[in-house]
């Protein structure tokens, strides 16, 4: 079963928040751990991976926090998963891993490759804009700011 890690589960939350409050400039960690009940500590080092990918971007000072790196619509779901997991897999060999003792005679492997190479690029045509469209938009701690409208196409 493809299954997401926890990691990846907390990026995703983190980027679809952000990208919904772009208005807001930047948002603190903790108000993000806060609001999806997850825990401080790892969801700055998922933040600080998604930083290390350029995915977003940290702001320091008072109003400081994370924003988006770049534009919501040219990060993918894919581009998220990888910087905080590393490279998508489905079986426990690779092209650069053929330590597997059944690796000489495997007949399902490259069956496998194939449907790990259409999940990478479904993730990789999905983008973290599209994360907004299809979900509630979490309220923010500041009650000055309101939640992107969003227009289904």
């Amino acid at each position: 079963m493809l299954r997401l890690s926890k990691k990846a589960d907390y990026a995703l939350l983190a980027m679809r928040h952000l990208a919904a409050h772009t208005d807001r400039g930047s948002v603190s960690a903790r108000e993000l751990a806060e609001a999806y009940d997850i825990p401080a500590e790892l969801l700055a080092k998922v933040l600080q991976k998604l930083v290390r990918g350029k995915l977003l971007a940290s702001h320091q000072g008072i109003r400081g926090g994370y924003g988006l790196g770049r534009p919501a619509q040219v990060i993918s779901v894919a581009d998220v998963i990888q910087a905080v997991d590393g490279p998508l897999t489905v079986t426990a060999c690779s092209d650069t891993d053929q330590s597997c003792d059944q690796y000489a005679k495997c007949n399902i492997r490259d069956p496998l490759w194939r449907i790990k190479d259409r999940i990478v690029s479904a993730l990789a045509a999905t983008s973290v804009a599209e994360l907004v469209v299809d979900a509630p938009v979490v309220p923010t701690a500041d009650p000055m700011v309101r939640p992107l409208s969003v227009v289904r196409r």
